[in-house]
């Protein structure tokens, strides 16, 4: 990415008009560009604006899988009742059709890896609690692994 890139990204995420995000999110084509933007979104800020990314055509798989720990999904694959006894309705919302969708694997590409990072104790104890949970939830997603810049 390029000083431009990071300045364009970086007017994105600290831009108060949330309409204004939206619509730039939703014409974004770059898969980077959202994974950057993902990566470095406030998740206190509500899920209206990764819901938006999540339904970009431009989305990958990487960004998905990204989006879907970054919004506290390791919780989930914990307690798989946690959505319904939550009473966070907008993050019950995206977090059904984030792992929908990541079950799917609806998405267009799989060219930016994603890594939970998690440990091969925390991988075994939660096949161990359901055994049919999806590997693509906790492993490494494929792709080129891309460094995050902070912005």
């Amino acid at each position: 990415m390029n000083e431009k890139d990071i300045l364009f990204l970086e007017e994105l995420l600290y831009n108060t008009d949330k309409d204004h995000v939206v619509s730039q999110l939703k014409n974004i084509d770059n898969p980077l560009y959202l994974h950057y933007f993902a990566a470095n979104y406030n998740w206190n800020s509500g899920f209206d604006v990764p819901a938006v990314i999540l339904d970009n055509e431009a989305c990958d798989i990487g960004t998905g899988l990204l989006m879907f720990h970054y919004a506290d999904g390791y919780r989930l694959l914990e307690r798989s009742d946690e959505i319904s006894s939550s009473s966070l309705e907008e993050w019950k919302v995206f977090m059904r059709k984030t792992f929908n969708k990541l079950l799917s694997l609806d998405f267009k590409s799989q060219d930016i890896s994603f890594d939970p990072e998690l440990t091969k104790i925390q991988k075994y104890n939660l096949k161990k609690n359901n055994p049919d949970l999806p590997y693509v939830l906790i492993s490494k997603s494929p792709g080129k692994e891309i460094n995050i810049h902070k912005i």
